[in-house]
């Protein structure tokens, strides 16, 4: 395919610091180009320079005659006052005005297109204003408003940053369907994995900077490990030669004075190679991520019963039973503005929840059994002075204007880490920062450093309840993987919310994922959850489809004759197969609905085997309400 963009020997420095140098990549067709690497590399920096909005020091960016991009930063910018259909169609006039959109031709037509991607992308209400969008709603609005421009080249930073699953889930759509070739920075593995068509990993671990494969994320991790699995074979062998140099180049100096003078300057080339391979081999080094638990072992550390809450007139979740537990990761699902960083609010204790429904109230009168010590109806009981930390997507408690070093030790030159004091050196250092960085204001520190300061302060704190909202924004793959690992030894309760899939598949142990209309749904690991979202999102495509073709039928039966079958009519087994399979599906829908019911149990929920075995059973019963809808689909076409 034909090279849409080429940039050579780019090389950008700020102040004493050299981000790259050398580095070359070219951009095809429709190719889906993955920029990562550690924070700091200059992943966003060159990306900038590639999409023309910052300038190289050396080298240079060709981009195809006609060729046409778009970019989207991570922080968007919308004109105050702007609503959902204005962001779009505004920018649509102003290229039109400037000549660079040939595919419209007036107001009008900028109209339209805006309002075919805003429905594309979800958006229902246009006259919205921006101002009252999320984070990840304002999100998709900014990438619509590039995708509308039908750029060339798509170039996108961070862009699953603040989207929820079902955000990212359009995005891997978008870009996947698009005819247009894109180049993300990104760290999100699950995202890497789905869309990346070659993937380039700034590091100095690489001779040229840069280490570039055709591929997804796992075929990455492969190739990147063979080639430092075989750079590793190099720097041994080379060292082998150097130290047989450096007994030859000591055998005095009247025996020197007869060496050739080449194989000498071969000898200190080899020692300059192998500073170098060394240099590179040096393991990069990851944020040291250790949170300290208080040590409690109560099982029950948080125990919510039949809680409900609304806010602004809308139900968020209704009658939630939830127990949080030493060692089990609470994973929370949810679109967007579906009231899961509220449920965190609520078992944190800053939000009471609202009084008991009259169903709960019920359901308490009419229980028998009951496990000893719940609490009543639409309330939380917590464990005596548990201490809960909490990491907010916000971080709006960091003042911007002080300094690192009174950020990672407000008041003395020195922090108490796990009963130890430690200086603000070692501590900066523990962090990846340098002495230099300490008398810097946090607001010039890049968004993944400035959440290695918010994870250095939680660390300082004991905890019985990690609670964490968001926390692999901004943070590079390496850090992510060092914080998986971490929470993966926190002998507490862990509540996470996160965009991150590859994360809560590793991590959780037990899923609850609303639904914005004030249901809660309980699953045993991600998986399960995966499975029944795309049952469910199967089964509204089918129904879509049914409804679609049934009023096709209506109108070709009003307008024209009746057109002879074409289809192969049903054996007599298949009619009898058809007749039993709908009281099938009624009946696997019934099993699934009191399993799910089973699940919601407070006496369920305590029961971690129970739950698992009812969650399976669960799960199985979702599957195969899919296969008996699919294939009642199929025979019912035919008749």
């Amino acid at each position: 395919m034909a090279v849409l963009l080429t940039a050579q020997n780019l090389a950008k420095t700020f102040g004493a610091k050299t981000l790259f140098e050398g580095i070359g990549l070219s951009v095809h067709e429709r190719e889906r180009l993955a920029l990562i690497g550690p924070n700091g590399s200059g992943k966003s920096t060159l990306l900038r320079i590639l999409a023309g909005d910052n300038i190289a020091d050396e080298g240079a960016v060709t981009v195809r005659k006609g060729v046409r991009a778009a970019y989207v930063p991570q922080r968007d910018n919308f004109s105050e006052g702007a609503t959902v259909h204005s962001a779009v169609a505004d920018a649509l006039k102003a290229d039109m005005a400037a000549g660079t959109l040939a595919h419209l031709h007036d107001d009008h037509e900028a109209d339209l297109a805006a309002d075919l991607v805003l429905d594309r992308a979800g958006f229902i209400d246009l006259s919205q204003p921006v101002s009252s969008l999320s984070g990840g709603q304002r999100k998709r609005l900014a990438i619509s408003r590039e995708i509308a421009k039908e750029p060339d080249i798509l170039l996108l930073d961070e862009p699953t940053n603040h989207l929820d699953v079902e955000g990212i889930e359009w995005l891997e759509g978008v870009l996947r369907s698009g005819s247009f070739a894109s180049i993300v920075v990104t760290h999100d593995r699950e995202f890497l994995e789905t869309i990346a068509t070659r993937i380039a990993e700034l590091s100095r671990q690489y001779p040229q900077g840069l280490f570039t494969i055709n591929g997804n994320y796992s075929e990455f991790l492969r190739r990147k490990q063979e080639f430092l699995d075989g750079q590793a074979r190099q720097e041994q062998a080379l060292a082998n030669q150097v130290r047989e140099d450096l007994r030859w180049l000591g055998r005095g100096a009247q025996a020197r004075r007869t060496k050739s003078k080449s194989r000498i300057d071969a000898s200190y080339q080899r020692m300059d190679e192998l500073a170098d391979l060394r240099a590179r081999n040096a393991a990069p080094r990851a944020t040291a991520i250790d949170w300290e638990s208080t040590g409690r072992m109560t099982q029950k550390l948080v125990v919510a019963r039949a809680i409900t809450k609304s806010l602004g007139g809308k139900r968020l979740f209704t009658d939630l039973d939830l127990i949080l537990s030493p060692e089990n990761v609470l994973g929370l699902l949810g679109p967007n503005g579906s009231g899961k960083s509220t449920l965190i609010r609520v078992l944190t204790g800053e939000l009471e929840p609202d009084p008991p429904t009259p169903e709960a109230i019920r359901a308490d009168a009419d229980a028998v059994n009951l496990p000893p010590g719940l609490p009543a109806p639409g309330t939380i009981k917590r464990a005596d002075k548990l201490r809960t930390v909490i990491f907010s997507q916000h971080r709006t408690e960091i003042d911007l204007g002080i300094t690192l070093a009174e950020a990672l030790s407000p008041h003395a030159d020195a922090v108490i880490y796990r009963g130890a004091s430690l200086h603000i050196n070692t501590w900066a250092r523990k962090f990846l920062f340098t002495t230099q960085q300490l008398k810097q204001p946090v607001r010039a520190l890049s968004g993944g450093e400035q959440a290695r300061i918010h994870i250095a302060r939680l660390m300082l704190e004991p905890a019985d309840v990690l609670v964490l909202d968001e926390p692999t924004n901004d943070l590079d793959i390496p850090s992510l993987e060092v914080l998986e690992e971490s929470l993966e030894d926190f002998p507490g309760a862990v509540v996470l919310v996160t965009h991150d899939r590859a994360m809560l598949a590793r991590l959780s142990t037990h899923i609850v994922a609303l639904d914005g209309k004030g249901n809660a749904r309980h699953f045993t690991e991600y998986s399960q959850w995966e499975r029944a979202h795309a049952a469910e999102r199967t089964a509204i495509k089918a129904e879509a489809r049914a409804a679609a073709t049934q009023n096709a039928t209506v109108e070709a039966a009003a307008t024209s004759a009746p057109a002879v079958p074409s289809k192969k009519k049903l054996s007599y087994k298949e009619q009898r197969e058809l007749a039993e399979i709908e009281p099938e599906i009624q009946r696997t829908e019934q099993l699934a609905a009191d399993l799910e019911k089973q699940m919601n149990d407070p006496a369920v929920i305590a029961d971690y085997k129970k739950f698992e075995d009812v969650s399976r059973a669960f799960a199985a019963a979702q599957a195969k309400v899919t296969t008996l809808f699919e294939r009642w689909q199929e025979l019912d076409s035919r008749q």
